[in-house]
Order: structure tokens, then sequence, then C-alpha cells
């Protein structure tokens, strides 16, 4: 088997230069002031590069060393890899693929480590680690028909026929512009999957609201409105019965609206981050307290929904208004300390860039930004399909959550400039009064409500330790609980499922390691401690009512309403 001879220093070169060229600039600026030798460093450089260029001839040489021993009976070294992309016996059993399959891995390894070798600041060293993960990944055997046993194999048992299949995916999938991972033909919005009745009572360009039929005979006092991402569709709160948030709320007896972000077009790209709070979270929030009659709502926002949610908590504070009883945040973050690998696809060329474009008008296409997270995680959410669905021939299975997360929807230009800028490149959220918000300066530190705050142990999106600084930030008192699983799959967990655990009851300070260490794990789902939070924070229960909305506030269309059926 011969391997192209990739020259990893050049190539991280010009992926360096071509990403951060005035990164360089100010590494050699500080090294100037620092004293650093900038042509001693090279040097330390080219031989790191060295050592670790002669530690994957080692390897190669241990592995084809191995290798020979095969045609006397011998068997391949065992390789300490555990890869799902390799799990199959056929790349172990068969000589030239087990030879493909340990080249790649040892390869890898080299390219990773020489990425770790760069002397440069721990920003720029993130994007070429994330590119480099990129290349790596894309460049897997498993990608390609001809080294891929198992889909050889596959084609040869079926006389070509999962080939064929694999074509028609392909072609269906290009007409998409985008890889399936589900079988979308199962769902249909509002007939098996967002199917909690209800009816929507308040609408304006950017918002539907929904308020949901109650499910027992009384109810608390005082609701509790939903805001969910506006990336994508408000239905991951509300996918089937079986596992709608919804629904659990309404069988725990609150009354439950629902803020439906509207997929928005050209005629809306002019909506700025101020629009989102004022037309969007406060609007919701004073429909639902005319349609109930109380004087204070709950409120919970997923993930940018918790950031745009407690963003209008203290804009309304800084206004002395006390509209809201309590705060729950599931996967979001107020202070964006460590955004995780996100935090490396934004610089400020990038988003001077979107502003120059966009920033005073436009859209930012829902499916650009879906392929931002979905790369974040190329082996699990893009290249199993494309192994499984072009090379295989085999279309990928429904799942509710999968049908939702293809759903995406698309953001106003300058809405989303502001968030990237003073959320994700300054961190300008957590300061006090260093943004003003609907006329308003914020200051997070004032928002003395209880807080709620959950997070996902293994979220590449919400960083658990990055939303565990929340604690710190609100001044009101806080429970914090860690799920397992990752940013979707660890919030929807119904307890009926009886799956997973979640870590609660830490010690508060500032070290999220500390909480960690001192919590107990609680087999199961997290719903029952937040539903036992959630209760004390609800009011005594009355009898409900049956009607909908108020006068002002009359039913328009039944749920789940128009606005989520709109497609990006």
């Amino acid at each position: 088997m011969n391997m192209p001879m990739f020259d990893p220093a050049q190539f991280l070169a010009s992926l360096y230069k071509g990403g951060e060229a005035n990164a360089q600039a100010a590494e050699a600026d500080a090294s100037a002031k620092q004293g650093v030798d900038p042509v001693a460093g090279f040097d330390a450089l080219v031989t790191q590069m060295g050592q670790l260029h002669q530690q994957f001839l080692k390897q190669m040489t241990d592995f084809w060393s191995g290798a020979a021993g095969v045609a006397s009976g011998g068997s391949f070294p065992s390789a300490a890899e555990d890869d799902k992309r390799f799990a199959a016996d056929a790349w172990r059993s068969d000589p030239r693929f087990d030879a493909i399959r340990r080249s790649y891995l040892a390869y890898s390894h080299f390219l990773n480590d020489s990425v770790e070798a760069v002397p440069l600041d721990d920003k720029t060293k993130a994007q070429m680690r994330l590119g480099m993960r990129q290349f790596v990944d894309a460049m897997s055997p498993s990608n390609f028909f001809l080294t891929n046993p198992e889909a050889m194999q596959l084609a040869a048992e079926t006389g070509g026929q999962s080939v064929s299949e694999g074509l028609k995916l392909f072609l269906e999938d290009m007409a998409k512009g985008r890889i399936s991972t589900t079988d979308e033909s199962v769902y249909v919005v509002g007939k098996n999957i967002a199917t909690m009745p209800g009816n929507v009572i308040y609408e304006n360009e950017l918002i539907q609201l929904i308020q949901y039929a109650a499910a027992t005979d009384e109810v608390h006092t005082i609701p509790i409105v939903l805001v969910p991402p506006c990336i994508n569709k408000f239905y991951i709160m509300d996918l089937q019965p079986d596992n709608s948030l919804v629904r659990y709320l309404l069988e725990q007896g609150h009354t439950v609206f629902m803020l439906s972000w509207r997929n928005v077009g050209p005629e809306q790209g002019h909506f700025t981050w101020d629009d989102y709070l004022e037309q969007g979270v406060m609007q919701a929030i004073d429909v639902a307290l005319d349609a109930t009659g109380a004087e204070q709502v709950n409120t919970l926002g997923f993930c940018v929904g918790g950031t745009i949610l407690a963003s209008a908590v203290a804009v309304m504070k800084a206004r002395n208004e006390h509209k809201v009883a309590s705060i729950t945040l599931l996967t979001s973050m107020l202070d964006f300390s460590d955004t995780g690998e996100i935090g490396a696809l934004v610089t400020e060329q990038s988003v001077a860039a979107r502003e120059q474009s966009i920033g005073d008008g436009g859209i930012m296409q829902g499916k650009e930004l879906s392929f931002t997270f979905t790369s974040l995680r190329a082996n699990d959410l893009m290249w199993q399909y494309v192994t499984n669905s072009y090379l295989k021939g085999k279309a990928p299975p429904a799942f509710d959550m999968l049908y939702w997360n293809a759903d995406n929807t698309n953001l106003p230009g300058p809405m989303f400039c502001w968030y990237v800028r003073n959320c994700y490149l300054e961190n300008n959220l957590r300061v006090p009064g260093k943004t003003t918000q609907c006329g308003e300066p914020v200051d997070l530190t004032l928002i003395d409500i209880p807080a709620f705050i959950y997070a996902s142990r293994e979220d590449h999106i919400v960083p658990w330790r990055t939303a565990y600084l929340s604690n710190e930030l609100l001044a009101g008192d806080t429970t914090f609980v860690l799920g397992a699983s990752g940013h979707i799959a660890g919030v929807i967990n119904p307890p009926a499922k009886k799956k997973r655990n979640y870590w609660v009851g830490g010690e508060s300070g500032p070290d999220p390691e500390r909480w960690f260490g001192t919590a107990r794990s609680v087999p199961g789902s997290w719903w029952p401690e937040w539903a036992r939070w959630l209760a004390q924070q609800a009011g005594p229960r009355v009898r409900g009512r049956k009607s909908f909305g108020s006068r002002k506030h009359k039913r328009l269309e039944a749920a789940p309403g128009r606005y989520v059926a709109e497609k990006a």
C-alpha cells in the first residue's frame, strides 16, 4: 500500500496563514516584548517536528514489522484505538484493510501531535486543532468506497444494489443541499410531532405565542413561559407525547406558554437583538400575564433562548419591572469565557466580515449555522451518514431529535452580529453596564430571583463548566444540576425512559470541579428534580380555566401555529 506523504508542517503553515495572519504579527510582537528570539523559537519547532516525525516512522516500522509476520502465520499487533468507524471485523480480518486502518490512525496521531507542537497562543492553536481534526476526519478510509471493506463486501453480497441505492440517496441529498440524518418523510409537524393541544393567542412579525390546554383540574397560579432557541424550532420541547417537556409540565399542573420564533425571511432581515427582547420575550411575558391574570410568570430559556431571556429579565430589572418570579436556564451561557470549539471559529476578522455583509440588514442562513454545529462532531453527525447512506445504500432511520435538528431557521443579520460580537467575541454580557439593550444598561448581577441552571456534561456547544459560571453571575438563589449526555439528549430525558443520571447538591462556589467532586449522582432523569424546584416557585393551585387567552388576546389558530411550519 502506498500512502501519499503529506507534509504536516506545510499544511499547518498554510492553515495558519489563511486563518490567522494577524495572529502571527501579534505573536512576534509579544515575543519581542518578552525578549524571545523568534529564530530560536522556529529552531525549537523544527526540532519538535523532527521528533514527532521519528515517532511516526517508528510506529509505522513497528507495524510493518508485525505485518511481515502475518505471512508466516502471525497476526497484526493490536491497536489501542477504540474507534467505532473501524468496529467491524472486516477492518481486522483482511490484512490489506487492517494495514490501511493502522496507517491512517498512526498518521492521524502524528498530524494532531504536530498541531500541539506549534508554539502559538491558545486561541490560534485551538483554530488549528479544529482545522486539523476536520481534515483528519474527512480523510478517514471509512469515508471512501475503495478503502471501506464493509461497503465493498455489501456491494458484492447485493449484486451492486447497495451501490445503486447509495447513488439514489446521494442525489436526493444533493437536491436538498444537505446530508440527511433521519427519515424526514415520517414526521409532520402538528400531526405526529409537536402535537400537544393548544392555541396561538398572539402574534407579531417575530413571534407567535402558544397557550397549551391544561392537563389537570387544578393549576398553579403562576404560569410558565418557555423561550426556545431561535436557531431551531420550538418543538424540541414538544417532540412526541412520550418525550414532550411541555406535556410533562402540564401534567405537573402548570399553565404553559410557548414562544414560537419566526423563521425570518428577507422582509424580517432588519430585526435586532433588542427586537428579540422587546417584541419577543417581553411581549410574550406581557401576553401570558394578561391571559392568566397573574402578577408574575416563571420562565425557561433553552440554549441561546436562555441568553436572550436573561438579557430581557435584566432589562426589566433596570426598568424596575418585577414580572418574572424565577428563571430556568437549560444549556445556556451568560458568561462566555470558555465557549469550547465554537470559540475557535469566532475571530475579529470573521465577525467584522459578517457585520459588513449583513450587519445592517440581511439574513444569516440557518443551513450555514447548522453545518457549523455539525462540523464540530463531524464523525457522529456527518461522516457516519455519508458512509451508511452513500457507500452502503442504507437510508437513515427515523429519529425525532434529528428531524428537529435538520429543521433549521434563519436569523436576522443585525441580531446575529450583535450576539456574536458581544457574547462570543468580546464577552460583554457578563460585565455590568457594558452593553446597552433596549435603551437600558444591562447588569445580569442584579437578577436576584431564584434560578435553576441545568448543563449537560458532554455538551459540545455549551461546555458545562461555562454554564456553571451563571451561578456566580446571578444574584439570586441558584440551583445547579448537571445531566449526563449532550446538548439535546441530556435535556430531553423524560423520567419514564429511566435513562442516564444527573448530579446535584455540590458545594457552591466559583470552582465547577469542586462542585462536581462534592455533588451526588442520582440515577434517571433530572426532570423530577426541576419539577420539585419549580413547584416551589409556582404558587398555590387553583381551579384551572378551560378558556384560552383573554378579551384582548383571543385565539388566532390551533397549535403549533404557522410560524413553526415555515422552512428555511
